[in-house]
């Protein structure tokens, strides 16, 4: 799965997805496969009023209920456990050593990061490594079925209906393939970015002036740094709770066990 695209701004985004959502939610909602595809079919009636079309559309056609990923969705065990045990189950003192040399044989791609964003290397490691392994396991689900049946699952339908146009958008302009596989609530590359963060955030990391979230770490990286200074971090500013820059990494995960998590790394592979 590869992923290009021209760096999109916030507002550009934002604004786009605005339009595209409004009137979409008409296309009722369910909570098993029985109304799939006749959600599907309404949902793509309303994408095509709002811009959504060809390869897009036909993507959106072939996508089928995701079973594994409803299961996921409904079962976020990890995430009642312990820090500690949270810890121990993410492997988060083996992400920290090999973070530490990580590190240091990218030196010049972390400080280059870091001017750029004002982020350093620890958290960004930190994230690197519990989400996917350093890019060593970035999902086996079909991204579009995957957003497609959460989208039409009652449970949290308006936050992916928004995912849905985003991921259709990026079929539409080749940024994501439409048999793209990812995570099971579709989440895309080396850091896990959702679609819609994909737009919003997706940099540029290694200057060749497109966008690859699975096979360059630099994209990955730079736009999960991106992804942080959206969210309030300031250069120079601590991360550990409490700390100017915690509120940051808040934004990247809403579980406080994985928010201390990468202020734990974080502060182990920077040497704090």
């Amino acid at each position: 799965m590869a992923l290009f695209a021209k760096v999109k701004t916030f507002a550009a985004a934002s604004a786009m997805l605005a339009a595209m959502a409004g009137g979409a939610y008409a296309a009722e909602c369910g909570n098993n496969a029985g109304g799939f595809e006749a959600w599907k079919a309404s949902f793509a009636d309303q994408a095509a009023a709002n811009g959504i079309k060809g390869n897009a559309l036909s993507a959106l056609a072939k996508t089928t209920y995701a079973t594994k990923t409803i299961y996921a969705d409904r079962n976020q065990k990890s995430f009642k456990l312990s820090l500690d045990q949270f810890m121990a189950k993410r492997g988060g003192k083996a992400i920290a050593s090999k973070g530490k040399t990580i590190k240091k044989q990218n030196a010049a791609l972390f400080q280059s990061i870091e001017a750029r964003y004002g982020v350093p290397a620890g958290p960004l490691i930190a994230i690197w490594g519990m989400e996917t392994g350093f890019g060593g396991f970035m999902g086996n689900q079909h991204t579009l079925s995957a957003v497609a049946t959460l989208a039409y699952d009652c449970r949290r339908s308006e936050y992916f209906t928004d995912q849905l146009y985003a991921a259709l958008k990026l079929v539409q302009s080749g940024t994501l393939a439409p048999n793209a596989i990812g995570a099971a609530h579709g989440e895309i590359g080396q850091t896990q970015f959702l679609p819609v963060n994909v737009l919003k955030y997706g940099a540029d990391g290694d200057g060749n002036g497109k966008i690859d979230m699975v096979r360059s770490k630099a994209d990955a990286l730079a736009s999960t740094a991106n992804f942080l200074r959206g969210h309030g971090w300031s250069a120079g500013g601590g991360y550990q709770p409490g700390q100017a820059n915690f509120g940051a990494l808040q934004g990247w995960n809403a579980a406080s066990v994985y928010q201390q998590a990468i202020a734990i790394i974080g502060a182990e592979i920077d040497g704090n």
